[in-house]
């Protein structure tokens, strides 16, 4: 007889996966299904039968990228009925991957670009020309509950990327950011069948790790479930001296009747970055570029460094009053404590590469509570067909921060960086060991909207809105406490979008949609309006574009502007004041085309290409009218290319190249960053041992070691990583 693995692997991708996923909480009933298995000849074979194990094959449901996403308001939908353009990066494609970071997973995404933040190790992601901080990356939809700084990817089940503005969708983003886009995490839930993974990894120059993946289901018709993920490296990274911790544990309740579905997502995760390399600043008077430099040179302090904690979580609760009414709940926290001790270059020679650098120790505590709540009602009103979405959520996050810096700067060089003893930080503002409140944001908002199809599902339009309110208090931190700034107001955002399907399978779609973040108050010197506080901004999207869907293959063209106001002070009469105005405006136009699955069998792509063309509109005085804005490349490309090889049953090839155009560093546009292009390379191989499923994966990213800086965005620049092997092995057990 065949002999079976009770775990699974992927025929599609060569990975170890589950069979099915039980709806939990997320606002829709994904169907199951699983592909065909297929049989490893030779392998594990009692000695003279002749016969094959059979591998269990199934992907999850999915594929490694598939369309479509949870979108905030709409709850899950599939891409091809939606007027905007979203995706789904699986978890097998993280496993596969390697991926240590969420900068990592969206390599993968041809519309995003990963950056740092201002002066520290945070990862900052820009799509459609618009900064998304890690602030505002959510989670099923909340916002405030993702760590701040750095996300430990493994325990997501999905990392979803949307594209374009989201104010209607997901409300206001508490760090005013996700104007181009938005960034949406899924937790990992116990599937159909047993799961017990255990992973092992190491990614040069010394940096090991692994990872432990158990999940169960129980009771009469497996109604509870749970998942455990435990994740953890440590070591040096391939940039010299550089050293990351990571520590991250998942644990992920849930039970489902006919009716009901509730789920509990706890969460612990721990990152330290030690002698980090970090960004490039470049004085204000520089003229040229600095060469990078080589691509594993650490060109920081080895007193640098960062220390990041997080426990977060969440409820959701689910329940369906017949098939035509449901109501939904969440609830989710976050308690973040974060530190460190930073030091950003200053280049003031671009030839040479001397510069300066300084020293600024940061302390930061973090207390966020966010929900939403909302019904979901489906009916028909004659030949139309109706879903009404409405609800509220709600978010209060309070900040805790102090600082200290040394009033002195460091001679240094980019290419040949001399180390220094920490210098004494004898400047300082708040209590270091005890930091008092800095902020207090208050959002909450309601919505509602009407999706109305007709002509059997052909056409659907959306049209709905968003009233929001942002409420926030700044304090003097670093003194006696008292606040310094209110801002209170309020914001009401539409949205309008249309769905056509001339084929069961394609769509038509636009939409005209905005992004909101709080407004400016005027300040400076000699100001007419000192203290005026402006309403929120409000961006201006129009979207037109192109879907087709045939579940193993999925390709989307999309057209988009996105129109983002600003302010500025400006000369007021005759008497050498001014005023600030809400004068500015940059507007962000382009094009994104996105092509994700099965080319033939056994040959897969994911990628596509964006063109962009971010052009300032209207400046102070109108300097810089009709220029580029700053760090936003002109073009990106991403092609991932895997391959089955017909000659060796469970073996995959994969190669990838990221290519991103060139990008401007000064608001002038006199400076640029030149074209650049990385090449990565990787092999895994699924095989049975003990007739268990063993994976073993190879990969080496930047295959050429080519030194480039990736991005200049916000005016810093950030250089390319190295040449970095990983490997990793993963068994079912």
């Amino acid at each position: 007889m065949n002999h079976a693995f009770a775990a699974t692997t992927s025929t599609a991708t060569g990975d170890i996966s589950d069979t099915k996923q039980k709806p939990a909480a997320t606002g829709t009933k994904p169907a199951a299904s699983s592909a065909p298995a297929r049989s490893i000849p030779g392998a594990g074979v009692e000695a003279g039968q002749g016969e094959d194990i059979i591998i269990k094959a199934a992907r999850r449901n999915r594929m490694e990228v598939t369309s479509g996403g949870q979108l905030g308001a709409l709850g899950n939908k599939k891409g091809l009925d939606v007027p905007f353009n979203i995706r789904s990066y699986n978890s097998s494609l993280i496993l596969n991957q390697q991926s240590q970071t969420l900068g990592e997973v969206l390599e993968n995404d041809p519309s995003v670009r990963t950056t740092m933040g201002y002066g520290n190790f945070a990862e900052m992601f820009v799509i459609r020309g618009f900064p998304v901080d890690g602030d505002d990356v959510a989670i099923n939809g909340l916002y405030g509950i993702t760590p701040r700084q750095l996300v430990s990817p493994q325990l997501y089940d999905q990392v979803q990327v949307l594209n374009g503005a989201s104010a209607f969708l997901n409300g206001a983003a508490p760090g005013g950011s996700a104007i181009g886009g938005n960034i949406n995490l899924m937790f990992k839930h116990a599937e159909e069948s047993p799961l017990n993974r255990l992973t092992a990894d190491y990614t040069s120059s010394g940096q090991g790790g692994g990872a432990l993946d158990v999940g169960r289901r129980f009771g009469a018709d497996k109604a509870y479930g749970f998942r455990l993920n435990a994740a953890g490296m440590d070591g040096e990274t391939s940039i010299d001296q550089e050293r990351r911790h990571d520590i991250a544990i998942g644990g992920d309740f849930d039970w489902h009747d006919d009716k009901t579905r509730i789920s509990l997502d706890m969460n612990y995760q721990n990152q330290a970055v030690d002698w980090g390399r970090g960004g490039v600043f470049l004085a204000s008077d520089l003229t040229g570029v600095p060469r990078p430099a080589a691509p594993s040179h650490n060109f920081s302090q080895k007193w640098t460094y960062n220390n990041l904690n997080y426990l977060f979580g969440m409820l959701n609760i689910e329940h369906d009053f017949g098939k035509h009414f449901t109501v939904y709940g969440a609830f989710g926290a976050l308690s973040g404590e974060e530190k460190g001790n930073y030091s950003t270059l200053t280049v003031t020679n671009a030839q040479t590469g001397d510069g300066t650098a300084g020293a600024m120790y940061v302390p930061f505590n973090q207390m966020n509570e966010s929900t939403r709540a909302g019904v979901r009602a489906h009916f028909d009103t004659g030949p139309v067909h109706h879903e009404v979405n409405a609800g509220g959520s709600a978010l209060w996050e309070e900040d805790y921060t102090a600082y200290s810096m040394a009033l002195t700067s460091l001679s240094t060089n980019l290419y040949k960086t001399p180390q220094y003893a920490a210098p004494e930080e004898t400047f300082s503002g708040g209590n270091l060991r005890n930091p008092t409140r800095s902020n207090w944001t208050k959002l909450y908002s309601l919505f509602f909207s009407d999706t109305m199809s007709f002509w059997h599902d052909r056409i659907a339009l959306t049209a709905g809105f968003r009233y929001q309110n942002i409420l926030n208090n700044s304090y003097n931190y670093y003194s006696d406490g008292r606040m310094n700034d209110h801002y209170d107001k309020d914001a009401f955002t539409p949205v309008v979008g249309l769905v056509i399907h001339p084929t069961k399978h394609t769509a038509i779609y636009f939409n005209r949609i905005e992004g909101l973040s709080k407004g400016p108050e005027a300040t400076g010197t000699n100001l007419v309006n000192l203290g005026q506080i402006f309403a929120p901004y409000q961006s201006v999207q129009y979207e037109i574009g192109a879907k087709y869907d045939i579940g193993r293959f999925t390709t989307t063209l999309a057209f988009y502007q996105i129109s983002q106001p600003n302010a500025y002070s400006e000369p007021y009469g005759n008497s050498g004041e001014q005023i600030y105005r809400e004068n500015g405006l940059q507007r962000n136009r382009g094009m994104e085309l996105s092509v994700n699955g099965e080319i033939i069998p056994g040959l897969r792509f994911n990628g596509g290409m964006t063109l962009i063309d971010a052009s300032l509109r209207s400046t102070d005085g109108g300097v810089d009218n009709g220029h580029t804005a700053i760090g936003i490349p002109n073009y990106t490309v991403n092609g991932n290319l895997e391959y089955d090889l017909p000659f060796l049953k469970g073996a995959t090839v994969t190669g990838r190249v990221v290519n991103t155009g060139k990008q401007w560093v000064n608001t002038a546009n006199t400076q640029h960053l030149p074209v650049w292009t990385r090449f990565d390379l990787a092999a895994r191989y699924t095989f049975p041992v003990a007739r268990k499923p063993l994976t073993l994966r190879f990969g080496v990213d930047n295959l050429a070691n080519s030194r480039f800086w990736t991005s200049s965005f916000n005016g810093y620049l950030l250089e390319g990583l190295p040449r970095t092997f990983k490997f990793s092995a993963t068994v079912d057990f």
